[in-house]
């Protein structure tokens, strides 16, 4: 049933992103390639309810012959690149993962596209767990009867010491994962399992009381009330979001809630100096009253930000990038009402708190 979804959720995502491709553009020789997280859905596994920040994955856009064109975080990266046509290979991860860790779950999604000359071709990631992960729960009756024992999980890729009082998930790339009992100067794999993306195996290791002479009654079993796999978490739901800065509006989000009031909103400060059509992005800025959030600090786009209202006073003081030219990219929380149009797009109004995120 996973792999059944997991397919029809590839054709979809391949079916979006070849429609995405067909806006012809005659007047450009070259194809544009661009790049964004999906704003709405988040896959990971019940092991972890941290959502990361998509700006800090690093992106990676390589060309058929392997060159690579961009290397960096997302939330640096231009907003669009002009193209040969050609194939590339685009991925974007939480983190580098190579051999097992322990506490390091790594997200991101990888797709390769193609890129026609005058055409957009817009690719949209997912973010999802890329690893998996094994936990061990290790009863004392096993630490009675192998005092001297260790126990080690291995991959094709490396392998790590679990020791008795290891709390930790194991992570690994998706393959076999083997269970090994060392004691005594000899090795026996006790269990070996194929685990794939965003699994999460808990394992409960057991052996009778009364010492090593219990060595052939070594207890392994699944743990399925604590057996973590694909789970959606999509963004938005519940009564509880915007209501603290932890469940804060993304951009995307707070477009899709206009008419929302009292909410905590998020991004990263990247303009100022509004008009009816038109956005500064590049100091000096000149207009104390309003400034611009996006998805990332990068974003040079109007059409993909939210307009802010600066109401006289403290908020103002503080956040118009007049008289505080260092804000410019720093990501902020604030606390207002979702408006339809604020200078001719949806915005932010009637600010009463805000928050930035390294305070």
């Amino acid at each position: 049933m996973k792999n059944t979804f997991s397919r029809l959720l590839a054709f979809s995502a391949l079916a979006c992103m070849m429609a995405s491709c067909e806006a012809f553009i005659p007047e450009r020789s070259q194809g544009r390639l661009i790049v964004r997280f999906s704003e709405d859905v988040f896959f990971s596994t019940r092991a972890s309810n941290e959502i990361p920040d998509t700006n800090d994955f690093i992106l990676t856009i390589l060309d058929s012959g392997g060159k690579e064109l961009y290397y960096g975080k997302y939330g640096d990266s231009p907003t669009s690149l002009e193209l040969p046509s050609g194939s590339y290979s685009v991925s974007a991860v939480s983190s580098e993962f190579k051999t097992p860790k322990f506490s390091a779950p790594q997200y991101g999604d990888r797709q390769v596209v193609v890129v026609s000359s005058g055409r957009d071709c817009s690719v949209e990631l997912i973010c999802r767990q890329l690893n998996s992960g094994v936990k061990l729960n290790i009863a004392p009756s096993f630490l009675n009867s192998y005092p001297n024992g260790s126990l080690i999980l291995k991959s094709d890729d490396g392998k790590l010491l679990y020791s008795y009082s290891e709390k930790r998930i194991a992570y690994f790339n998706p393959g076999r994962v083997s269970l090994i009992l060392s004691d005594d100067g000899t090795d026996e794999s006790l269990l070996t399992r194929v685990l794939e993306q965003q699994e999460v195996l808990v394992l409960n290791v057991s052996a009778p009381d009364g010492g090593p002479s219990s060595a052939g009654g070594i207890r392994i079993a699944v743990d399925t009330t604590r057996y973590w796999s694909v789970e959606d978490f999509v963004i938005g739901q519940g009564d509880s979001k915007g209501k603290e800065t932890d469940s804060a509006y993304n951009i995307g989000q707070a477009r899709a809630n206009v008419g929302e009031e009292d909410v905590w909103v998020c991004g990263y400060i990247v303009g100022g100096d509004l008009t009816s059509s038109s956005a500064s992005f590049e100091p000096p800025f000149k207009s104390q009253t309003n400034i611009l959030i996006g998805s990332r600090s990068s974003v040079t786009d109007r059409d993909a930000c939210l307009s802010v209202q600066l109401q006289k006073g403290d908020i103002r003081d503080a956040l118009n990038l007049v008289d505080n030219p260092d804000i410019l990219g720093r990501f902020v929380y604030l606390k207002g009402d979702i408006v339809e149009a604020y200078y001719g797009m949806p915005g932010v109004r009637n600010i009463t708190e805000f928050r930035f995120k390294d305070d």
